[in-house]
């Protein structure tokens, strides 16, 4: 398992939270995500094997949230 740190950007209340949130766990191969709104990111724990950071990126932005 490896665990990446993404800044989200784009998000202005828990219903954004949720929704980065679902977006990461239901991609194959995240174990877990855990999405800050205070801090602009989420942590994912995730198989490298099975899914790359720039896809959790495209995930992320592909939900209308800014991934840089």
């Amino acid at each position: 398992m490896e665990s990446a740190t993404i800044k989200i950007g784009g998000m202005t209340c828990m219903g954004c939270v949720r929704s980065v949130s679902n977006v990461l766990q239901a991609l194959p191969g995240v174990s877990r995500a855990e999405v800050s709104l205070e801090r602009g990111e989420a942590h994912v724990e995730f198989d490298s094997a099975s899914v790359s950071t720039a896809a959790l990126k495209a995930a992320v932005e592909k939900a209308g949230f800014a991934a840089p």
